[in-house]
């Protein structure tokens, strides 16, 4: 075990502690209680936690500590150029989760979706939230920002501010910043061409530090998970290129996927419903980009934690990806070799996120795109060459 880690994370846990409790009529821990979710149930939950984010498993304690103190940090939660899809799949769940209920309690200072307050009144609570908290909340933002000239496309309230000075003013006495969903990380389908209101990640409208936590929508323990990280060390997680925390985004799909063994074999499914995608064969054929996609949805999975798009038999959208609106498409179809539009300029759809190394990824993937190509003609099970 880490001791000096250990001693950090203990030291940092009693000072939360200090802070006075935001909601002093309940605690996280009594709320889960009445809720049906045993002490076992709950550190069963806190040890998933601390595996995930790649911590020994003797800080299983300090991870649930951690959980129950999430209720003395203020959060203000703002909402842009979206659809809330990603509050609505972390809040909205017809059987809620540890993750959702713990959401449900701490202190979310501002949250359009959920609070009852409208009109100036809302108004003046995220006013009044940034000043009683500034520089020590919690800034989760969901979707894009309309831009600089285009900004008038997002107004709210009435005093007619735009999303983007909402943003910026919130941003600017934020301890931490984290932009939820793809649309925050990277601008999402607003942003896809030819981004008529000129969306823009959260990223591009301040200077500080934003973690991203893409998907469409992200896992709510990706959610969770990096409030707890924040919550345990008081500083940003390892980030890779994407400002993405590597714990959560360090390993492609394609890594981590329950069909890897059928790709390397090459067995693919040529279109749905023929006998390849009765046994469960590799999906890259029908349009999977799952060899071109960082995240751990394999381990995390989706509707209560029981399936994802791949077991369900669809392959992988490439949702957590920067541009995935405009480069992944169409999405039942496979990337191939092709070039597209991206960051890494012409050097073709298997550049990947991180730029150490690229010229290996690169290789790889056109690897990928050759054996797909040739497989029906290599696959041992047809007999013939």
């Amino acid at each position: 075990m880490n001791t000096e880690l250990f001693e950090k994370i203990t030291y940092r846990l009693k000072e939360i502690e200090k802070l006075p409790k935001l909601e002093s009529e309940k605690t996280i821990s009594s709320e889960l209680e009445k809720k049906g979710v045993t002490r076992r149930d709950f550190m069963k939950w806190a040890g998933s936690i601390t595996a995930m984010l790649m911590l020994p498993m003797s800080f299983t304690p300090l991870v649930a500590k951690a959980a129950e103190l999430a209720d003395r940090l203020p959060i203000i939660w703002l909402h842009m150029a979206e659809c809330t899809g990603c509050s609505e799949s972390l809040l909205r769940t017809d059987s809620p989760t540890i993750d959702s209920l713990i959401f449900d309690y701490i202190s979310l200072e501002y949250h359009e979706t959920l609070m009852a307050a409208a009109g100036w009144q809302a108004e003046y609570n995220l006013e009044h939230a940034i000043q009683k908290h500034k520089g020590q909340y919690i800034l989760m933002v969901e979707g894009g920002i309309p831009y600089g000239e285009n900004a008038h496309f997002l107004t709210v309230g009435g005093q007619g501010k735009t999303g983007e000075e909402n943003a910026k003013e919130a941003a600017e006495h934020a301890a931490a910043i984290f932009a939820i969903g793809t649309c925050s990380s990277y601008g999402g389908v607003q942003a896809a061409i030819p981004n008529p209101t000129g969306a823009v990640a959260l990223s591009k409208v301040t200077n500080k530090t934003v973690i991203n936590v893409p998907g469409c929508p992200p896992s709510e323990k990706n959610i969770v998970g990096t409030l707890l990280h924040y919550i345990l060390y008081g500083t940003l997680p390892a980030l890779d290129a994407y400002n993405r925390p590597k714990w959560a985004y360090g390993t492609r799909i394609h890594d981590a996927c329950e069909r890897r063994g059928h790709f390397d074999a090459g067995e693919f499914v040529e279109e749905f419903g023929d006998e390849g995608a009765k046994n469960g064969y590799c999906l890259y054929k029908v349009g999977c980009k799952g060899p071109y996609t960082f995240n751990n949805c394999s381990k995390n999975k989706f509707n209560s934690h029981t399936s994802w798009p791949i077991q369900a038999g669809h392959g992988c959208i490439g949702c957590s990806e920067p541009g995935f609106w405009d480069t992944m498409g169409p999405f039942e179809e496979p990337v191939a070799n092709r070039l597209y539009d991206t960051v890494f300029k012409g050097l073709g759809a298997d550049a990947t996120a991180d730029k150490i190394g690229v010229g290996l990824l690169t290789v790889t993937g056109i690897g990928i795109a050759v054996h797909a190509a040739i497989s029906k003609y290599k696959n041992p099970k047809d007999g013939q060459e």
